[in-house]
């Protein structure tokens, strides 16, 4: 007996105007970035695993050079900033400020993230809302959370930018974040935990697992040049100390994305560092609104079942 080959209808996305569905697939957003270079398409086992898991690692995306240079500059920024211009000292500073709109990052935004009546082959559908450069094993305390303060992203509020929605084909993730992975990291050396497809739960976490040593909690390891991307909506947690904490040399950059309309932070870079960019990547800085906020796109084609009158 033959089988039918499996094949993925599209997903009814509804828009705002009478029930109209959304026709405008990923693929047909920004198809370049700043620097005009091809988006990236992530591959079907990407979409299906990020959706599923709540977390992707792709391995080995940089090259050697790259990293020894993305390395150095964050080195001297911690070492000697006073040799760094005040609107390079973050995690857009020099060579570091590519990676924010990477091919690869803005193809897998643009399949979970993107609104695309805001988007366009001028402007992205997307937003960057902060910037960090980590070193060592224990991050900040901006970023130091409680194990029960995450998951369930599928029941959180509007507003509160810690969701997932999903439909048949087709996965929305609220806040996401890109790690970019500068040295090797290993379970020993990596402080961060999580808990796989806790976006999608719908029970709160039991008592019995807030414990840094239950094997629920998961983290990933990867060799230097690798990004990991995750929604913020996931189950999460900081170890404060690691068994190699006092001799941890890691070094990543961590970059948070929202939606075009939608804002948790009150953080921007430096205006002078933003006049300086390329006018794409500029957009990742725009207001916060979604109501025509694309420049040079059809906003009004996107979001109406009926054409616009000329």
């Amino acid at each position: 007996m033959a089988y039918k080959e499996l094949t993925t209808k599209k997903p009814f996305v509804v828009n705002k105007n009478l029930g109209s569905a959304v026709e405008v697939e990923p693929e047909e957003l920004t198809s370049t970035n700043a620097e005009g270079l091809p988006v990236v398409i992530p591959t079907q086992k990407q979409k299906y695993d990020f959706d599923r898991k709540g977390w992707l690692l792709i391995p080995n995306i940089l090259s050697e050079a790259e990293i020894e240079e993305m390395r150095d500059f964050c080195y001297q920024l911690k070492n000697e900033p006073d040799s760094i211009p005040e609107q390079e000292r973050c995690g857009l500073g020099g060579p570091l400020q590519k990676l924010v709109d990477h091919p690869t990052v803005v193809g897998l935004l643009n399949e979970f993230l993107a609104y695309p009546p805001a988007a366009s082959e001028d402007c992205y559908g997307f937003r960057l809302e902060e910037s960090d450069i980590i070193f060592g094993a224990a991050q900040s305390d901006k970023y130091s959370q409680s194990s029960n303060n995450k998951g369930n992203g599928l029941f959180r509020l509007p507003g509160d930018s810690h969701i997932y929605r999903c439909v048949p084909g087709r996965g929305w993730s609220g806040l996401t974040r890109a790690i970019w992975e500068f040295s090797e990291v290993n379970v020993e050396t990596n402080c961060f935990r999580f808990i796989t497809g806790s976006h999608k739960s719908a029970y709160p976490v039991p008592n019995v697992i807030i414990d840094d040593n239950s094997p629920i909690w998961e983290t990933y390891e990867c060799l230097p040049g690798s990004l990991f991307l995750i929604t913020e909506s996931i189950t999460q947690m900081n170890l404060q100390d690691t068994p190699q904490s006092g001799k941890n040399n890691r070094t990543r950059i961590s970059n948070l994305y929202n939606t075009v309309a939608s804002r948790w932070s009150n953080w921007l870079p430096h205006p002078k560092l933003i006049e300086a960019m390329q006018p794409k990547r500029q957009t990742l800085f725009r207001e916060v609104y979604a109501g025509g906020n694309v420049i040079n796109g059809d906003f009004g084609n996107r979001t109406s079942a009926y054409s616009i009158e000329k």
